[in-house]
């Protein structure tokens, strides 16, 4: 049992190494189109775990609680992914001359 719970902190661990390693050679113009690709994965780890949740007989409060915690970050990584592809898709819309602004106020 111990053995398996060793293993699986040495995947995470290195899970984490092999993403800070990629996502840090990504030029910062491809990032958010990234982060916004992977609203998709996130969406599916929140529906994931909304599966576990609900297919589990008498879960223990610390696996509700673990469960609870995937869904919450989930959710805030989707909707986060989701404000932040917004924010750089106004940027790239055309922009009003200066007498059309001062008219609009």
């Amino acid at each position: 049992m111990y053995t398996e719970l060793l293993a699986n902190i040495a995947i995470l661990v290195l899970s984490g190494f092999v993403g800070f390693a990629v996502i840090s050679k990504v030029p910062n113009t491809l990032h958010t189109p990234l982060m916004s690709g992977t609203n998709a994965i996130h969406g599916i780890v929140v529906l994931g775990a909304l599966v576990v949740f609900g297919k589990m007989e008498d879960p223990s409060i610390l696996m509700q609680i673990i469960l609870f915690v995937a869904v919450v970050f989930g959710t805030l990584n989707v909707i986060g992914g989701f404000v932040v592809t917004d924010r750089m898709l106004g940027m790239f819309k055309a922009k009003k001359p200066a007498a059309q602004e001062k008219a609009g106020k």
